[in-house]
């Protein structure tokens, strides 16, 4: 891979632009010197913050960007609701959230009655019991849709990973013998369709330190990827993988 030739370069987060608070810098300097004259978003899988919230994380990092540089589940699930006619439903996810659904479709309901059409599950950083059963309880029921932002186990935090929405899925199973029937987030390529439409595949990259996620939405997608050692992945994980990254680094400082 000429790393040269990549038109358009799309960055996981947390792990890989930075760790937690703590910026990585040799990427953050890829990234700052390549503004200008390349195209590049910032993708995570994170549904407790919306948008905006990514906007100031990473000019407090020195890195100035847009909104619109911004990929999240969120998108394609708010567009997803809104072709299927999707206005009633009840949101397992927190006040940020649910916040950005009713700024994206101002005529949602949000409710656990008789009328409901979907439970959405988000990372719910407030989750209660009682959110827990009032969705147990509707997923009861077969007409009542199950949709989900992203496929994570756990979340990142400088204490240690903390369970995601991957894990209260495996809880609503569990309860109820339902799994979700959409997950928005990486490696589903849905996250990544407004730039396909945009560039070809041999002009992308995506750069991330998940194997799971961010490799597996590359080769999905089939677009290169490259793998910062900066996060999640070692590379000894590679051992066992029978389709290697087009790039192993500990960070694009390099570039």
């Amino acid at each position: 891979m000429n790393i040269e030739h990549k038109k358009c370069f799309v960055f996981d987060l947390d792990g890989t632009v930075y760790l937690g608070d703590e910026p990585i810098h040799g990427t953050v300097d890829f990234i700052r010197r390549n503004m200008a004259h390349r195209e590049i978003y910032f993708l995570t899988n994170n549904t407790s913050k919306n948008l905006g919230d990514y906007v100031r994380k990473l000019a407090r990092i020195g890195i100035e960007t847009a909104v619109e540089r911004i990929l999240s589940p969120l998108l394609p699930l708010a567009d997803y609701l809104e072709a299927e006619g999707i206005g009633r439903l009840y949101p397992v996810g927190n006040a940020s959230f649910q916040a950005y659904l009713k700024q994206r479709l101002p005529g949602i309901e949000f409710t656990a009655g008789a009328h409901c059409q979907a439970v959405v599950l988000g990372y719910d950083t407030e989750l209660t019991y009682a959110k827990l059963a009032d969705s147990c309880l509707l997923l009861q029921r077969p007409e009542i849709r199950f949709l989900s932002t992203h496929p994570d186990l756990v979340c990142p935090s400088p204490q240690g990973p903390l369970p995601d929405a991957g894990s209260f899925v495996k809880l609503y199973e569990a309860a109820t013998g339902r799994l979700p029937e959409i997950v928005f987030g990486k490696p589903n390529t849905l996250i990544l369709s407004p730039l396909l439409k945009r560039f070809q595949p041999d002009e992308m990259v995506m750069v991330g330190d998940r194997l799971s996620t961010d490799k597996r939405l590359a080769e999905n997608a089939g677009i290169d990827f490259i793998l910062v050692l900066s996060g999640e992945a070692k590379r000894e994980d590679l051992l066992t993988q029978i389709r290697q990254p087009s790039l192993v680094v500990d960070h694009l400082g390099g570039f």
